[in-house]
Protein backbone atom coordinates (compact mmCIF):
# COMPACT_ATOMS: atom_id res chain seq x y z
CA UNK A 1 0.00 0.00 0.00
CA UNK A 2 1.62 3.88 -0.82
CA UNK A 3 1.38 5.96 1.48
CA UNK A 4 -1.56 8.22 -0.57
CA UNK A 5 -3.74 5.07 -0.05
CA UNK A 6 -2.47 4.77 3.26
CA UNK A 7 -3.62 8.26 4.34
CA UNK A 8 -7.04 7.97 2.76
CA UNK A 9 -7.18 4.36 4.70
CA UNK A 10 -6.17 6.16 8.33
CA UNK A 11 -8.51 8.64 8.02
CA UNK A 12 -11.52 7.35 6.67
CA UNK A 13 -11.53 9.41 3.47
CA UNK A 14 -12.65 7.67 -0.06
CA UNK A 15 -10.03 8.16 -2.83
CA UNK A 16 -11.88 9.89 -5.49
CA UNK A 17 -9.37 10.99 -8.71
CA UNK A 18 -9.83 14.51 -7.67
CA UNK A 19 -8.47 13.79 -3.74
CA UNK A 20 -5.56 11.42 -4.54
CA UNK A 21 -3.96 14.44 -7.26
CA UNK A 22 -4.25 16.98 -4.59
CA UNK A 23 -2.64 14.92 -1.68
CA UNK A 24 -0.14 14.00 -3.98
CA UNK A 25 0.42 17.40 -4.44
CA UNK A 26 0.55 18.63 -1.04
CA UNK A 27 2.91 15.79 -0.09
CA UNK A 28 5.16 16.87 -2.82
CA UNK A 29 5.45 19.90 -1.38
CA UNK A 30 8.34 21.80 1.46
CA UNK A 31 6.10 24.42 2.66
CA UNK A 32 2.17 25.49 3.25
CA UNK A 33 0.75 26.12 -0.08
CA UNK A 34 -2.48 28.40 -0.68
CA UNK A 35 -5.57 27.54 -2.71
CA UNK A 36 -4.14 29.88 -5.29
CA UNK A 37 -0.57 27.53 -4.97
CA UNK A 38 -2.65 24.64 -5.62
CA UNK A 39 -4.82 25.73 -8.38
CA UNK A 40 -1.53 26.76 -10.48
CA UNK A 41 0.37 23.61 -9.55
CA UNK A 42 -2.78 21.56 -10.96
CA UNK A 43 -4.36 23.48 -13.66
CA UNK A 44 -6.04 20.40 -15.29
CA UNK A 45 -8.31 20.46 -11.77
CA UNK A 46 -10.88 23.41 -11.24
CA UNK A 47 -10.83 25.90 -8.18
CA UNK A 48 -14.48 24.41 -7.13
CA UNK A 49 -13.13 20.99 -7.17
CA UNK A 50 -10.23 22.12 -5.13
CA UNK A 51 -11.39 23.35 -2.37
CA UNK A 52 -14.07 20.74 -1.93
CA UNK A 53 -11.17 18.37 -1.16
CA UNK A 54 -9.10 20.83 0.99
CA UNK A 55 -12.56 20.81 3.01
CA UNK A 56 -12.69 17.31 2.84
CA UNK A 57 -9.43 16.72 3.80
CA UNK A 58 -9.22 19.11 6.74
CA UNK A 59 -12.71 18.08 8.48
CA UNK A 60 -11.32 14.05 8.36
CA UNK A 61 -7.38 15.96 9.82
CA UNK A 62 -5.85 14.51 6.40
CA UNK A 63 -4.47 18.64 6.45
CA UNK A 64 -4.14 21.64 8.68
CA UNK A 65 -4.78 25.36 7.80
CA UNK A 66 -2.70 27.71 8.33
CA UNK A 67 -3.57 31.52 9.02
CA UNK A 68 -0.22 33.13 8.37
CA UNK A 69 -1.44 36.49 8.46
CA UNK A 70 -0.53 37.09 4.42
CA UNK A 71 -4.49 37.04 3.48
CA UNK A 72 -4.48 33.58 2.13
CA UNK A 73 -5.08 30.16 4.33
CA UNK A 74 -2.67 27.83 3.41
CA UNK A 75 -2.90 23.72 3.95
CA UNK A 76 -0.24 21.45 5.38
CA UNK A 77 -0.58 18.08 5.10
CA UNK A 78 -0.61 17.01 8.48
CA UNK A 79 2.31 14.60 10.02
CA UNK A 80 2.18 10.81 11.21
CA UNK A 81 0.34 10.21 14.11
CA UNK A 82 -1.18 14.27 13.85
CA UNK A 83 -4.79 13.79 14.86
CA UNK A 84 -4.90 18.16 14.78
CA UNK A 85 -5.71 17.97 18.57
CA UNK A 86 -4.41 20.73 20.38
CA UNK A 87 -0.98 18.58 21.78
CA UNK A 88 -0.32 18.18 18.12
CA UNK A 89 -0.03 21.80 17.13
CA UNK A 90 2.89 23.18 15.97
CA UNK A 91 4.77 26.89 15.62
CA UNK A 92 4.68 27.95 11.50
CA UNK A 93 7.37 30.20 10.21
CA UNK A 94 6.49 32.81 7.64
CA UNK A 95 9.23 33.95 5.48
CA UNK A 96 8.44 38.16 4.70
CA UNK A 97 10.53 38.17 1.77
CA UNK A 98 9.77 35.13 -0.57
CA UNK A 99 5.92 34.93 1.44
CA UNK A 100 6.31 31.05 1.89
CA UNK A 101 5.16 29.42 5.15
CA UNK A 102 6.69 26.54 6.65
CA UNK A 103 5.75 24.19 9.73
CA UNK A 104 7.69 23.88 12.22
CA UNK A 105 6.93 19.99 13.48
CA UNK A 106 9.72 20.06 16.24
CA UNK A 107 8.42 23.53 17.90
CA UNK A 108 4.91 22.23 19.61
CA UNK A 109 2.79 24.80 20.82
CA UNK A 110 2.33 25.11 24.45
CA UNK A 111 -0.58 23.79 25.81
CA UNK A 112 -2.56 27.10 27.88
CA UNK A 113 -4.71 26.35 31.25
CA UNK A 114 -7.78 27.95 30.25
CA UNK A 115 -10.37 29.02 32.61
CA UNK A 116 -13.12 26.51 33.39
CA UNK A 117 -16.07 25.53 30.76
CA UNK A 118 -13.20 26.98 27.91
CA UNK A 119 -12.66 25.18 25.31
CA UNK A 120 -9.77 25.08 22.44
CA UNK A 121 -11.07 24.82 19.08
CA UNK A 122 -7.72 25.75 17.59
CA UNK A 123 -4.79 27.67 18.07
CA UNK A 124 -2.56 29.49 15.21
CA UNK A 125 1.32 30.75 16.68
CA UNK A 126 3.38 31.92 13.30
CA UNK A 127 6.59 33.41 13.50
CA UNK A 128 7.66 35.86 10.34
CA UNK A 129 10.78 37.04 9.74
CA UNK A 130 13.36 35.85 7.30
CA UNK A 131 13.90 32.06 6.26
CA UNK A 132 17.19 30.52 5.30
CA UNK A 133 17.33 31.43 1.37
CA UNK A 134 16.28 35.15 2.05
CA UNK A 135 18.24 35.53 4.66
CA UNK A 136 21.48 35.23 2.68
Amino acid sequence: MDRIEEIFKIKDVKPTAVRIVVLRYLLEQKKAQSLKDIEVGLDQSDRSSIFRTLKTFEDHKVIHSIEDGSGMTKYAVCVEGCNCDPEDLHYHFYCTSCEMTFCLLDHPIPLVNLPNNFKMAQANMVIKGLCDKCNQ
